[in-house]
């Protein structure tokens, strides 16, 4: 091996001979176990939280898969409709290049595709660089043509069963990127507003009513004015009507228990097209609605109408109401001031209050999301039976995702995410499925000439329906339309026939990214054909994810897993908390927090840190703050630790369910792991290669106490990891791990091995090196889940001296206690060992005696175990403990000494001679007075009145460092007496 480790040349090594030999694909011939990846958008790349549970995920798949089990992994990117179209827009403006509207539709999405293949397997090979043991030879893409195929079969079965329907609803709308977002994209953040209270007057002229919002803009669309039905001050004007201002449309004033009395006055301006709050008091009181924005947030010229309930369209009395809206055109904003400008003139702007309020912006865009009347496609999630009777909605979909958790075919991973789980699908709403983009999965809907609507399987199937099914089959026989023809050419094939009249349009809006994905884990198994694959691997073992997404990808994978599975798609779902930075804060590009993975496992130098996080951010402001920060926290940069310290380090902090507080500090610190390791693996191979280790069972073997220790150990460890993996207490699994391995191995048995070691028994020689290198060859594939890099490369040096076969670690064994290699004598006898040889270093740390200077040992209170195990263990301790044989006192009374405790037992070296005595004394005098001096400014820090000012966990801090300060103190004092008795 060599003198050190190199992580990258051996990562880079490795992973590609465990791709090239098939190392990932499934093998086992046990029970089948597979995860299917959460698959990151095509065009991103990997960053801390992908990372993070990329090692969890990675670390089940390579535990079961040594467990022997039929293990896959099933890779994927999602197309991600709304980021990557974001991605190409911007890159054709800095091109120069048309803009997406001026390319047109199928010239865009070419160039979409074209983006897709230059940058779309750059987060795959992020993932390869992670060590990710995913089967690449299954790799899938929610965009190819076996996947969209289950897409559309998967919207016209719903629809085909009456659970989708098209409809004019509410949704988060982003005027930048024209198209209805859903929640998840939506961030809601506190920011400094205004609440503008306008008077309101009664039609009858009889005084006013006052107000409160924040939207001024939108009172151009109110329906009506609310109050409490308990407000006294408000009952006598329950049923009348205002005149609302600026467009003098009369509107009614209504009861609803919704308006909250202690906010603002108690009145409640309703605009039903612009509020969802107000969607659905309209809804309970049959308020018409009015749409006073354009897609791009600015005044309409004309509102649109739309009346509902008891209204007619043809209403008369609210039709000639709906003159040309004021300030026409105008960006939201800027009306916003014109209005509140004009109602200020017309005396009728009460006041305005500043005022915090959560703005609601989208993720992408930035922009401040408006809610927005429009048609679109929702999948029924509320009805509980279809109008013929059919079961649908709430029982069909929700009751049996609800059911799946109750029923304990699923359960989340820690527990208390099912309440999250169920109070979404007990509050749940109709899903809005459509995204009025041009990236994604067109809605397989095609409408005629009058708007009548065909949703087929493919464009011949909604033209087959336009001609009334089979009596028109003969027409498309004859133009010679075949199956797969595009909706144009079957258009340009029936106009050239005269037969115009059956020309259809396709809808021209795509699905929402999720509705695409939550077939994710039959889809990739090449649903909704019947195959092995999808026999053997649905329902999935595991869903590895974030809380973030319970909502809107857990529960609706379950929804659609059940109704056309009729089974669960995955057994168990483990909820990963957020990847934060040290001081716990959310990583984000405009706190310049964020850090890379790849930064983290290769390095990166101050200065190109700094560049990276202050490039591109939406507020170049900020970037000197950034830079400030950055050169901060990372003075020298980031040092390289490798994949493994990295992994290791997400495990050790992966406590079960809560957020991550990554520091790249830690990291570093498991890179010194790996170089324990790489020394220990080194320190074995010089004394066992060409060297007996116990291979030919026909030659004598003597196990010391220290191997028998060792092996009982071992087996301990292997339960606790088979235990830990089985509650994903990763955290629990690394910290059992480090300690075996770090002060176990490598502190403890390698001192202990070389007594035997530097025998002259052969068959100790023989029993220790064979302990050495099977116990080595363990604990390696314990730790290849988690590091599966340096576990592989030592594991092929040793494999041989402990006779494991096999051409990689990663199909090798995982390791299974043997109770019967458990020896409790031996635990004991080492652990007082320990004690021992620590009680003696403790000695000459206090008295600064060199380490390789023999001592003289006087024992006194031995009990008789006592007496036994220096008998037994009398080599180890003299070879370990740097001592003379230690002499057992008598009666006699023993000369000055320093002394360590051993239960009753006393551990003495005598003083005289030892040390020189003036210059001991004089040095510690000296550790005395700085000591004191140190002692004397705390205590007056905190005996200061005004230090109770300071922050209590300050005044903790202060309190306990005066603490250790008089201890050390009162021992250095002590140490001193006892020298001077000399």
């Amino acid at each position: 091996m060599d003198k050190t480790f190199e992580a990258g040349a051996i990562e880079s090594r490795w992973a590609q001979w465990w791709e090239q030999n098939g190392c990932y694909a499934p093998s086992g011939a046990g029970e089948p176990y597979s995860i299917m990846i959460p698959p990151p958008n095509v065009t991103g790349t990997l960053h801390m939280g992908h990372a993070f549970q990329h090692t969890v995920m990675d670390a089940l798949i390579r535990y079961h898969r040594m467990l022997g089990r039929d293990t896959l992994w099933q890779p994927g990117t999602d197309h991600a409709g709304i980021a990557t179209q974001m991605v190409v827009e911007r890159n054709l403006k800095l091109a120069g290049e048309p803009a997406r509207l001026d390319l047109g539709r199928e010239k865009f999405l070419e160039k979409v595709w074209e983006w897709k293949r230059y940058s779309g397997g750059t987060i795959e090979g992020q993932i390869r660089r992670m060590g990710s043991s995913v089967d690449w030879s299954r790799n899938r893409f929610t965009m190819d043509e076996g996947y969209s195929k289950a897409v559309v079969e998967h919207f016209v079965k719903l629809h085909e069963d009456g659970l989708i329907y098209r409809g004019k609803r509410l949704v988060n709308w982003d005027p930048v990127l024209l198209t209805a977002i859903s929640d998840l994209e939506v961030v809601s953040e506190e920011e400094n507003g205004k609440l503008w209270h306008f008077r309101y007057p009664l039609a009858d002229g009889s005084g006013h009513l006052v107000v409160a919002t924040t939207r001024p803009e939108t009172m151009l669309g109110d329906t009506a004015v609310a109050v409490h039905p308990e407000d006294e001050r408000y009952a006598a004007l329950i049923g009348k009507s205002i005149r609302l201002p600026l467009v003098n449309r009369e509107i009614p004033i209504v009861a609803d228990d919704y308006v909250d009395r202690e906010f603002g006055t108690g009145c409640v301006k309703i605009t039903p097209a612009h509020d969802f709050n107000d969607y659905a008091l309209g809804a309970r009181h049959k308020l018409p609605m009015i749409n006073v924005l354009t897609p791009d947030a600015k005044i309409r010229e004309y509102a649109e109408f739309h009346l509902r309930g008891e209204h007619k369209t043809d209403d008369a009395k609210f039709a000639e109401q709906l003159s040309r809206l004021p300030y026409a055109g105008l960006d939201r904003f800027d009306a916003r001031k014109k209005i509140v400008a004009e109602f200020e003139s017309l005396g009728l702007l009460e006041k305005i209050d500043d005022h915090k309020l959560k703005v609601p912006r989208g993720d992408r865009s930035g922009a401040v999301v408006e809610p927005f009347l429009t048609d679109q496609w929702f999948v029924d999630l509320t009805r509980k039976s279809q109008p013929d009777g059919r079961p649908g909605g709430y029982t069909a979909i929700t009751q049996p995702a609800l059911e799946a958790f109750t029923s304990g075919r699923i359960k989340f991973v820690p527990e208390n995410w099912i309440n999250t789980y169920n109070q979404w699908l007990n509050n749940i709403q109709d899903w809005c499925i459509s995204r009025q983009l041009w990236w994604g999965h067109r809605i397989p809907a095609w409408y005629d000439a009058d708007g009548k609507v065909f949703v087929a399987r493919s464009a011949f199937d909604a033209f087959n329906l336009a001609m009334g099914g089979q009596g028109e089959f003969a027409l498309l026989s004859l133009l010679k339309v075949a199956s797969d023809d595009s909706t144009d050419a079957i258009n340009d094939k029936l106009r050239e026939s005269g037969n115009e009249r059956f020309c259809l349009s396709q809808d021209e809006d795509v699905f929402d990214t999720w509705f695409s994905s939550d077939i994710w884990p039959m889809a990739t198994l090449d649903w909704p054909t019947k195959n092995e694959a999808l026999s053997k691997y649905y329902p999935s073992s595991v869903l590895v994810t974030g809380f973030d997404i319970i909502f809107f990808w857990v529960a609706r994978m379950v929804m659609m897993g059940q109704y056309f599975m009729k089974d669960v798609p995955f057994k168990e779902v483990y909820i990963t908390g957020l990847v934060r930075d040290p001081e716990g804060n959310k990583m984000s590009k405009s706190k310049g927090n964020v850090l890379d993975p790849l930064d983290v496992i290769d390095g990166i130098a101050l200065d190109d840190l700094v560049k990276k996080r202050t490039t591109g951010l939406m507020k170049p402001e900020t970037a000197p703050k950034i830079e400030a920060k950055t050169r901060k926290d990372y003075p020298k940069g980031i040092e390289a630790v490798g994949v493994d310290a990295l992994r290791f380090t997400f495990a050790a902090l992966a406590t079960q369910g809560r957020d991550v507080r990554f520091d790249a500090a830690r990291a570093a610190g498991y890179r010194n792991f790996c170089n324990k390791i790489w020394n220990a693996a080194r320190y074995v191979l010089m004394n066992c290669e060409g060297q007996d280790t116990g291979l030919d069972d026909a030659l004598p073997i003597e196990l010391s106490a220290a191997d028998r220790w060792i092996i009982s150990r071992l087996q301990k460890v292997e339960a606790e990891a088979a235990e830990h993996f089985r509650n994903y207490r990763f955290d629990l699994l690394s910290t059992a791990l480090y300690q075996f391995v770090w002060n176990e191995y490598c502190d403890w048995y390698l001192e202990l091995s070389k007594p035997a070691l530097q025998s002259e028994n052969e068959a100790a020689k023989r029993g220790t090196r064979r302990t050495l290198v099977r116990v080595l060859e363990a604990w390696l594939r314990l730790l290849h889940p988690l590091m599966p890099f340096i576990t592989e490369e030592v594991w092929q040096q040793v494999k041989t001296l402990a006779g494991a076969e096999g051409e990689t670690i990663m199909r090798s064994a995982y390791p299974i206690s043997a109770a019967h290699k458990i020896d409790e004598a031996a635990e004991a006898d080492i652990e007082w060992l320990k004690a021992f040889i620590l009680g003696v270093r403790q000695i000459r740390g206090e008295m600064d005696i060199p380490p390789g200077k023999v001592l003289p040992l006087l024992i006194q209170n031995a009990s008789d175990s006592d007496a036994d195990r220096l008998s037994r263990l009398g080599a180890s301790i003299e070879f370990l403990a740097r001592v003379e044989t230690p002499r057992v006192l008598g009666t006699e009374e023993a000369p000055q000494c320093a002394t360590a405790l051993l239960g009753t037992m006393k551990l003495l070296v005598p003083m005289a001679g030892l040390i020189d005595k003036d210059a001991e004394i004089a040095r510690l005098e000296k550790r005395i007075a700085q000591l004191e001096s140190d002692v004397v400014k705390v205590q007056a820090r905190v005996d200061n009145p005004n230090f109770g000012k300071a922050p209590e966990a300050v005044q903790q801090q202060a309190r306990d460092l005066l603490a250790k300060q008089q201890q050390d103190l009162a021992a250095l004092r002590d140490q001193r007496e006892r020298i001077a008795a000399l």
